[in-house]
């Protein structure tokens, strides 16, 4: 058969370079198509670093508190040449502590992967270890862990991510040449490298990114603005931005959706649903997962991966099945076990009987040597709990003809003529795209900010405890939460000894090693349960929630709706979690337009508002998917 278009004109080209005196000796240095998120060929930091630089800029006690807080062990077992990722008896301990012990990591080219685990279990340790590559995972394979923000600089949103871009154009056309002009050609890997290549698609750079970052919810000022004046949360979403458009081979999402508004959530999940290559994510939301994910990873109590086929609900019922079908086997086994030791113990002192009982021995042993059926282990059953408190009588708090800008200018306003009462019966969900000022209005609860117009009344008595995204951040890092509780509480509760502290916690998920651990060593998600325990013990009238279920698992989720239905106290929550609003909210407000419009007055339920949000995202969408499609699969 003849050579293919693409390779004759591979060989035409190797043939001039020859004749203009280049030979294979003679060749660049070998460079690797984007060995790592910024372009260094030795490791793989995550996004929060400069694009160009962070290699150089980590310091040698960063690189060294890395290696001893992390250590990872494994064999690489796919091909090298290939797309997969397969690393057999992976081992992973942090602080010095077992997270993954002789684990299969199984990475299928094509595949998006959702990562599942209890908070603490490991999940960011995993990724943070498969993108400094722990294990020397081939360099062709290039790594993108979103985890951190984008570094503020002069550069703005478009062009910080067009650069990365043309950096990894840059690396993949020198690959390209150093894989063309060798005397052996790996056909494979420059098929895959051109085909590659032909996906970023230089011309069309700009407008790619600007739609990314739309889709995101940058309006045309802001993908102008500078990287410096921009929030943590709009840096964020920078990060993010360029690691969709820059599409590696293995994309790393550690709670991508954190910091994004609901619309922005249903973009990327339309996004995420056609990428092509290796995707893993960590989420807390179900709907994501389940529009996203072709597969999961479970990382079980027992230390190990258990990849199920199917998005997050189909592992839910495929799970409960085999638990329910090893539960009969678990059974029928013992009962098995217990009839021939029975048999065993009555055979007494007569030949024949313990020639029998010998035999029957050497059934149980053989199941024993091929190892016996396991019992089910349910892990405890997780309960968070807000005390109850004295009711007063609504309204306890009351916004009369409210209006509010940062300014102080009326032209300026975020809000005006807000009239509107909360109560200990509130269950209200706030709805609405980031800038519209849900966060403000939460700020305007606490007399953090005031208005510039109208009153705000409250009940004397009134208890307010506040959870923000940053709450955890605010943690002392150095103290282990017991001593931090002991710290904060000694005068208000001087009676609580330290058991009682270790109750407390215990009611929100923290125990053993988790309550006397610093609390720098925790993962994201038990430093929000500290900060939920924290606030329990404020014995609020009202829970004002911004964003709580950022970092918590599953599990942590379902707890925290069932202590907020069970509240007597009233709760306003910010969230861009759909499956926590359904089930927590009886009253969907939407901040828009300089006023809040109660959609659950004009009969429109959460879902009905994430159908809204698709159809306004449509053309955005539409042109995701197109952009995440424009390559076909390659060999594996």
């Amino acid at each position: 058969m003849a050579p293919s278009a693409s390779k004759q004109k591979r060989l035409a080209e190797k043939a001039a370079k020859k004749n203009a005196g280049l030979s294979a000796d003679g060749a660049s240095s070998s460079t690797t198509p984007s060995g790592s998120v910024n372009g260094s060929s030795t490791n793989t930091p995550i996004t929060s670093m400069s694009a160009a630089t962070s290699t150089e800029d980590l310091s040698a006690m960063a690189k060294l508190n890395i290696a001893t807080d992390r250590s990872a062990a494994g064999v690489l077992v796919s091909d090298v040449k290939g797309r997969d990722v397969k690393i057999d008896s992976y081992t992973l301990s942090f602080h010095g502590r077992l997270l993954i012990e002789g684990a299969e990591i199984a990475l299928n080219y094509g595949q998006r992967y959702g990562l599942l685990g209890e908070n603490g279990s490991g999940k960011s340790t995993f990724l943070q270890s498969i993108a400094e590559r722990d294990i020397d995972i081939p360099k062709h394979i290039d790594i993108y862990l979103v985890r951190g923000e984008a570094e503020p600089s002069d550069v703005n949103a478009v062009d910080f991510i067009v650069a990365s871009a043309r950096e990894k154009v840059a690396r993949l056309e020198a690959y390209i040449e150093e894989l063309s002009v060798a005397d052996d050609v790996d056909e494979v890997a420059l098929d895959a490298a051109y085909e590659e290549l032909e996906e970023l698609d230089p011309a069309t750079f700009e407008v790619k990114a600007g739609s990314i970052l739309h889709g995101l919810g940058f309006s045309q000022t802001m993908m102008k603005k500078p990287t410096k004046d921009m929030s943590g949360g709009w840096r964020m979403r920078v990060a993010l931005a360029r690691a969709l458009f820059v599409k590696p081979h293995l994309l790393l999402l550690d709670e991508p959706t954190n910091h994004l508004d609901l619309g922005a959530v249903v973009w990327l999940e339309a996004y995420l649903s056609t990428y092509n290559h290796i995707l893993v994510i960590t989420s807390h939301s179900q709907d994501f997962m389940d529009a996203v994910c072709t597969n999961i990873m479970d990382l079980t109590m027992k230390k190990k991966l258990i990849y199920y086929t199917g998005n997050y609900t189909t592992y839910v019922k495929t799970k409960q099945e085999n638990e329910v079908n090893q539960m009969k086997a678990y059974h029928k086994q013992q009962e098995e076990i217990a009839h021939i030791k029975k048999f065993i113990a009555s055979a007494g002192t007569y030949a024949n009987l313990v020639r029998q009982a010998k035999s029957k021995q050497k059934i149980i042993d053989k199941m024993e040597a091929a190892g016996l059926i396991e019992k089910v282990e349910a892990p405890k059953p997780l309960r968070f709990n807000f005390e109850d408190i004295r009711r007063l009588p609504p309204p306890i708090i009351a916004f009369d003809e409210v209006a509010f800008s940062y300014s102080g200018k009326k032209e300026d306003y975020l809000y005006k003529n807000l009239s509107f009462g909360i109560d200990m019966d509130s269950r209200i969900a706030i709805l609405g795209a980031n800038g519209t000022g849900k966060s403000t209005l939460l700020h305007l609860i606490t007399n953090a900010y005031q208005p510039c117009e109208g009153t705000i009344s409250k009940h004397a008595a009134l208890k307010l405890a506040k959870y923000s995204q940053h709450s955890a951040d605010q943690l002392p890092y150095d103290l282990s939460p017991i001593e931090y509780f002991q710290k904060l509480f000694s005068q208000k509760f001087p009676e609580k000894d330290i058991q009682a502290w270790r109750s407390q916690l215990g009611r929100f998920g923290l125990s053993g090693a988790h309550q006397t651990a610093p609390i720098k060593q925790l993962s994201d998600g038990l430093r929000n349960r500290v900060v939920f325990a924290q606030l329990a013990m404020e014995h609020p009238h009202i829970l004002l929630l911004d964003e709580p279920t950022n970092h918590l698992d599953m599990e942590s989720i379902d707890a925290l709706a069932k202590a907020i239905k069970e509240f007597e106290g009233g709760v306003v929550i910010v969230s861009h979690d759909f499956r926590l609003i359904s089930q927590v909210a009886e009253e969907l407000w939407e901040v828009a337009d300089q006023t809040i419009k109660n959609l659950t007055k004009l009969d429109i339920s959460i879902i009905d508002y994430k159908k809204n949000l698709v159809k306004q995202s449509n053309a955005a969408i539409e042109k995701a998917k197109l952009f995440s499609k424009t390559a076909p699969k390659g060999k594996t």
